[in-house]
């Protein structure tokens, strides 16, 4: 629980859901986070444009090596797109509706990824409002989809359309709802250092409560505790698993690490990260 961790407890292993402005690279931010809480270590989950404002969950010193877990998942953006030419309403939506579900998508030039054509899922594309031609849109689309890319490949159906403004309101299982912007975080670390450890306390999300909502969960008895922090696999006479691919283990509330299902005759998992 996060209330029985020391500041210190909470530095070493949690997530910060920061409101990144625009401007800064995701990297700028990465950096800021680091130097202000002088951590050994920050990275970020999801990758935003300097232009792109919005989520991004930020994880902190061995937190970082969770990061693929929370990486992964479904992304939701709200932008405006300026539309090239006047353009019907009803038209639009019918145009639009040809992108939802699984698209071929080519990352644009200026991409950190390898440039060839890959699938993506858009799972919701809609239009929230109308003015002239500045096409205020939501979409829900799989982790890797290029929004601006999205935009201009729709431009090319209807005489051409570009992005204006792009914000992200939701990043897996982070959102707008309990997010920090840089100006907030900073007063919380003012008052840290000054002696007032409750602003930032608020901020920081136990890394341990997070996996809980990406991984399914697995118990084991607190007498394996010793071996399994010193890598001891999970063998057939310590659990019973299901479906479960990978998963988190826990002893009560206290978390050992995020384990991958193998067939290896007694061993039934081994360790991706152990908590020790």
């Amino acid at each position: 629980m996060k209330n029985n961790k020391t500041i210190q407890e909470l530095l070493n292993f949690s997530i910060i859901n920061m409101d990144k402005p625009t401007g800064p690279t995701s990297f700028g931010v990465d950096s800021i986070v680091k130097n202000m809480l002088n951590a050994k270590k920050i990275s970020h989950a999801g990758t935003l444009d300097p232009a792109v404002s919005g989520v991004l969950p930020l994880m902190i010193n061995r937190a970082c090596r969770l990061s693929d877990y929370f990486m992964h998942r479904n992304k939701t953006y709200v932008g405006i797109m300026r539309v090239h030419r006047e353009i019907d309403k009803k038209e639009l939506e019918k145009e639009i509706s040809n992108f939802i579900g699984k698209i071929m998508q080519l990352p644009p030039v200026k991409s950190r990824v390898k440039r060839e054509i890959r699938e993506r899922e858009i799972f919701s594309f809609k239009i929230l409002e109308i003015e002239g031609k500045d096409v205020l849109f939501e979409t829900e689309v799989q982790a890797g989809t290029y929004i601006r890319k999205l935009i201009s490949d729709l431009g090319e159906k209807i005489g051409g359309a570009h992005m204006l403004e792009l914000r992200r309101t939701k990043a897996g299982i982070f959102s707008e709802e309990n997010i920090v912007n840089l100006y907030d975080f900073e007063k919380a670390v003012e008052s840290w250092k000054n002696g007032d450890e409750k602003l930032l306390r608020k901020i920081l999300i136990p890394a341990d409560e997070a996996i809980k909502k990406v991984l399914p969960i697995v118990h084991v008895e607190e007498k394996l505790i010793k071996q399994l922090l010193t890598g001891k696999p999970l063998m057939k006479s310590d659990i019973k698993l299901g479906k479960e691919e990978k998963f988190a283990v826990f002893s009560e509330e206290k978390f050992i690490g995020v384990y991958r299902k193998v067939n290896e005759e007694e061993i039934i998992a081994r360790a991706e990260f152990v908590f020790n």
